[in-house]
């Protein structure tokens, strides 16, 4: 018997696009996770968690999402969606806001556009990381500001750069963009590399003066072992500048 679309979606989705009412936005670290019709979501700082309901019959294929946990609990939302492979299409509304009718994110219609791809477990990396000591790591305390960023290989543009900035305090990084709380994250350093334990990624990181490089994989994914950013390779390759 053939699988049914929600058996099909379970797992977890890394988002590799966004768009929101007509900004093109980084995905950064979001990503949804699928458990028969519960679902659990990191996105712009926060974890949202629900149930959701699918309707493959429909043209397009929709989706209803009942937020259990976040902002918007209680609340439900509705989304259309396509499905090709690794590959999952959603546009979805605010809670409150009709259904969308095309996968668009356009102006003044509270409409977000995203693209996820599957995200396979690799087996050691978790295993990887180790509870951060509290201490801060002085090369990274402060705050420092975006000169750029390739994500999936291909270029942030230059506007949701210059609205991007991130501070080190502690054993925790948040970043910002447009001042809205993007990520949050405990973080470690060990053995060359930079561990974001709330999102699940490994990455490396390089300091030169003021300038600081890092390169982080999709969740659940093997640390990289370099600064280059390639298409399909699902990095976030950034360079930064600080600010004290």
């Amino acid at each position: 018997m053939a699988k049914s679309d929600l058996e099909k979606l379970q797992g977890t989705w890394q988002m590799i696009a966004f768009e929101m009412d007509g900004r093109s936005i980084p995905p950064g670290s979001a990503s949804i996770v699928i458990e028969g019709n519960k679902f659990t979501s990191l996105s712009m700082g926060a974890q949202y968690e629900g149930t959701m309901g699918v309707d493959s019959t429909s043209t397009p294929k929709a989706f209803d999402v009942k937020f259990n946990k976040g902002p918007h609990k209680g609340e439900t939302s509705l989304g259309i969606y396509e499905l090709r492979g690794k590959t999952w299409k959603i546009c979805i509304g605010l809670t409150g806001v009709k259904r969308p009718t095309k996968f668009a994110a356009e102006p003044g219609t509270g409409h977000a556009l995203e693209t996820l791809t599957r995200a396979l477990a690799v087996a050691g990396a978790a295993s990887e990381q180790v509870e951060p000591s509290g201490e801060p790591v002085a090369e990274l305390e402060g705050e420092w500001f975006m000169l750029s960023c390739f994500q999936d290989g291909k270029p942030m543009d230059a506007k949701t750069c210059a609205g991007a900035s991130r501070v080190f305090q502690g054993n925790q990084t948040t970043m910002f963009v447009f001042d809205q709380v993007y990520m949050k994250s405990r973080f470690t350093v060990n053995r060359g590399g930079i561990d974001y334990l709330d999102t699940n990624q490994l990455g490396i990181y390089e300091v030169s003066g003021e300038r600081l490089r890092t390169s982080f994989a999709a969740a659940r994914q093997p640390r990289p072992a370099d600064f280059t950013a390639t298409a399909g390779d699902h990095r976030t390759v950034s360079e930064w500048t600080r600010r004290r």
